[in-house]
């Protein structure tokens, strides 16, 4: 079977029915300033909405928590990276949470779109029972129309039950609902063949009909924001666990605004795209137990 290149199959993600989207938290910030950027979010829930009224299941997968918490406390961003005592974080998160709902279920409301939060962590997924129950969950909330705002319950979360960056929470809950499109919307445009910023040389990669070792290896431990996590390296871990369950995923940058949705999903050639190949023998738990 011949393979679709680039352009002929970002036309298919037209089609595609169930849409996992992930906004990290530089993607909602002002950059000079860190702060909740209520444009961006506004944009964020009209382009989610509009989906919706296009009769798909929509999931978003949403960072921001503590970085909401930081703003509402008044706690500046460099003093709450210096080796932060746990405690201070996870309550910047508990405020920030609270905060970040409030605010996505204002602007869902001004297009007649009810949301509903869920909080998870690694341990929702590595149980069978709490796993059975998440699904049935997401179930009868796409059932009643509600977008599901997905986070890691960070204000309890230890290191060692924490998926660790949304990115990955994001391919977790794509496999969960078995999600035929993830997007993944960060500060980064895409997949390179090394750091752009400190190698001009770096090519952009479009396309990856197949997730080899080979476009594994281009992973980086970097990220271009102070509000983030997750850098290239758990964005390519995301891809294996998506492509694997039998999803599609794309990376695109969302500096310009949130309407880059509708305009991957018009088949536009943004950022770079993912192919899934689902894995007959593919179970969750397998990609879950050694996520940092």
């Amino acid at each position: 079977m011949k393979i679709p290149q680039n352009t002929e199959y970002r036309v298919q993600l037209a089609s595609r029915q169930r849409i996992v989207v992930k906004v990290g938290s530089s993607s909602l910030l002002h950059e000079q300033t860190q702060r909740l950027d209520y444009h961006k979010i506004d944009t964020l829930a009209r382009e989610l909405t509009d989906l919706k009224n296009q009769g798909k299941d929509v999931i978003l997968v949403s960072s921001g928590a503590a970085a909401a918490g930081r703003e509402a406390l008044g706690i500046n961003l460099d003093v709450y990276h210096q080796e932060s005592p746990m405690n201070i974080k996870q309550a910047c998160a508990a405020v920030g949470q609270a905060r970040l709902i409030m605010i996505y279920q204002k602007f869902f409301e001004d297009y007649n779109q009810l949301a509903a939060q869920v909080l998870m962590s690694r341990a929702t997924v590595s149980n069978e029972q709490s796993f059975r129950n998440l699904q049935n969950t997401f179930e009868e909330l796409l059932h009643l129309q509600v977008i599901p705002i997905v986070n890691e319950n960070d204000s309890v979360a230890t290191a060692e039950f924490s998926v660790g960056d949304n990115d990955n929470l994001s391919a977790m809950v794509a496999a969960a609902v078995h999600a035929d499109l993830l997007i993944l919307l960060s500060d980064v445009e895409g997949l390179y063949s090394d750091d752009p910023r400190v190698n001009s040389n770096a090519s952009f990669i479009e396309y990856v009909p197949e997730l080899s070792h080979e476009y594994e290896s281009m992973g980086r431990e970097t990220t271009g924001s102070g509000a983030g996590t997750g850098g290239m390296s758990t964005k390519l871990h995301a891809a294996r666990i998506a492509v694997d369950s039998g999803c599609d995923m794309v990376i695109a940058g969302s500096r310009n605004g949130m309407h880059v949705i509708h305009r991957i999903m018009c088949g536009e050639n943004i950022g770079t795209l993912f192919r899934a190949d689902k894995k007959a023998d593919f179970r969750l738990s397998d990609y879950t137990a050694g996520a940092d």
